[in-house]
């Protein structure tokens, strides 16, 4: 029977899958379909399930798979979470990222505890049945209309081939109430000079081999599809021609649920699903879309002192999608054009911050792990102190301008954090005793300080300002970002710091732990180092304080 949320209406779900390539955009038409359903009035969870067997995405090198994206709860999931939560203006959480990992250990762990009573524990059912669990669990939990799943990789990939065995499981059992959409890529090749729809099409037919017909396909292009194309596509992928969605390429990501409402693919979803059909309102986000393509007022270079920008021959965004999208969400904001330069910490060592960083107009160090580059960070957060460049460093960037600062003018040359040099004298940055036997044990994993920690910020401080000025903090200075960290600034040095006018601005509700240090605005335009994660709150159309206020920094 299907299954039914509490309104007593049958929860319907919509699976996502890819084709042709990967890092085609399942997760952005996702966000934008869901945005869509959501604003005609419907309750919408998303669910991204991944390929890989880790449990979660905190262990892997960004360089591999992009920045891990933080939630409020300490789910360390992928980007596309990301993505879900700057569209739908919606918290995710463990709800709505699942590994195929973290299904299989749960599969595992109950075998063990006898609770298939004796049955031989085969991929079909079990792990059938524990996907559709959770998709159907999301969905009762929150009490969803719609269910949406980002189905991990693309057709045609061996370790995704349960999700899709999946999806066609509850299509048999949901009769009327499940659609597949998929998104695939349409290349023109330069020397043909026509879009190609012969890579959609095989991508379709390994669809229809593990029993799966697409309702919709969403064609990733250079162009719009002219009506050959959509011709092409109903005839040999045995579909409608109107279902054939264009999804050309696009200044920004937040133009896709306009692109996509043009062509009415969220009437023709409710249409099919049996929903009520009401007319989004978008009137918000084409206000956005109209700020970011407008000419901006003023233009600025920030340079991003990192450690993952580069893949083989290669330079990736994706290492720290959401200081970029936090970047991006403040500059509109501003009305100011920014471009970041990237620059490697590891030159910075090597030939010195004059030479390596220059002149921008701001500089932010950014998350990072272990000593590869760490001096060249260290470098760049006294470069930013002395030349009165506007500095923001975020979490590992807050840990190196304490230990610069430590150095320069504390005068302990030994400075350091015992992540990089345990036998240092004078550990300003280090493990707290909640965290040794994690580190004693190799216990990577989900073992740092996640998700929300609320924090007490001082009152008179420049953080306090401006979390004031944008609502963002209560009367008595409570507030709350997001970590993602095991090290910590130690407190047996905080009053050396604040003698030689360092701020400790803000501590933490819970044990005291230094959250925020700043300089004065009397001696600097703008220093703040932020042990918490404020791009993993940035959205669209509500920016982080901090950014906003580092940009304005920056472009005097």
């Amino acid at each position: 029977m299907p299954r039914q949320n509490s309104k007593n209406k049958r929860t319907k779900y919509i699976f996502i899958s890819g084709g042709v390539i990967s890092g085609i955009g399942k997760g952005i038409a996702l966000a934008s379909i869901a945005l869509l359903l959501k604003l005609s009035g419907h309750r919408v969870v998303p669910i991204k399930f991944e390929n890989y067997l880790n449990l979660d995405a905190g262990t892997i090198n960004p360089i591999e798979h992009g920045d891990p994206f933080l939630c409020e709860d300490g789910t360390e999931g992928d980007m596309d979470i990301g993505t879900y939560e700057k569209f739908l203006d919606e918290n995710m959480g463990r709800d709505n990222f699942v590994t195929m990992g973290r299904i299989y250990w749960t599969v595992i762990e109950r075998e063990r505890r006898f609770e298939y009573n004796g049955e031989d524990v085969e991929a079909i059912p079990y792990i059938t049945d524990e996907i559709i669990s959770r998709i159907e669990r999301a969905g009762k939990k929150n009490n969803a209309d719609i269910v949406m799943i980002e189905l991990g990789g693309t057709a045609g990939e061996y370790q995704n081939i349960f999700y899709y065995e999946s999806s066609r499981i509850m299509t048999l059992k949901n009769p009327g109430d499940v659609i597949h959409i998929h998104v695939s890529y349409v290349p023109t090749p330069p020397h043909l000079g026509e879009p190609k729809t012969k890579p959609t099409q095989l991508s379709v037919r390994t669809l229809n081999s593990m029993g799966i017909q697409p309702d919709f396909i969403i064609a990733r292009s250079e162009k719009y599809l002219d009506q050959r194309r959509r011709d092409r596509f109903a005839l040999f992928c045995n579909m409608n021609a109107e279902n054939i969605i264009s999804n050309p390429d696009a200044k920004s990501v937040y133009e896709v649920p306009l692109i996509l409402q043009k062509q009415g693919i969220d009437q023709k979803i409710l249409k099919k699903l049996g929903l009520s059909i009401k007319v989004s309102d978008l009137s918000r986000w084409e206000n956005l879309v109209k700020e970011i393509k407008k000419p901006k007022s003023k233009n600025i270079e920030i340079a991003i002192v990192g450690k993952y920008f580069g893949t083989g021959d290669y330079q990736i965004r994706d290492s720290y999608a959401a200081l970029f999208d936090a970047i991006d969400h403040a500059s509109w904001f501003c009305d100011i054009s920014v471009k970041t330069r990237w620059v490697d910490a590891e030159l910075v060592e090597k030939f010195g911050s004059n030479d390596v960083i220059g002149k921008p107009d701001g500089i932010i160090v950014p998350i990072g792990w272990g000593g590869r580059g760490a001096e060249g960070m260290i470098s760049a957060a006294s470069y930013a102190r002395v030349n009165k460049i506007p500095y923001l460093g975020l979490c590992y960037g807050m840990q190196l301008a304490v230990v610069a600062y430590a150095r320069d003018l504390l005068g302990l040359k030994d400075a350091n954090t015992t992540e990089n040099n345990q036998k240092t004298k004078h550990p300003v940055i280090h493990i707290i005793e909640a965290q040794k036997e994690h580190m004693k044990n190799r216990a990577y994993g989900g073992t740092m300080r996640l998700g929300a920690w609320d924090a007490i910020v001082k009152k008179g401080s420049r953080a306090f300002e401006i979390y004031k000025k944008y609502d963002s903090i209560s009367d008595s200075g409570l507030t709350s970002e997001r970590h993602r960290h095991r090290y910590e600034f130690n407190n047996f040095y905080a009053s050396e710091f604040e003698k030689k006018g360092m701020i400790i601005s803000a501590r933490s509700v819970k044990e005291k732990l230094v959250e925020i240090i700043e300089l004065p605005k009397d001696t600097h335009p703008f220093y703040l180092g932020t042990q918490g994660h404020p791009e993993y709150k940035s959205r669209p159309l509500s920016p982080h304080p901090f950014f906003i206020e580092f940009i304005k920094a920056a472009a005097k």
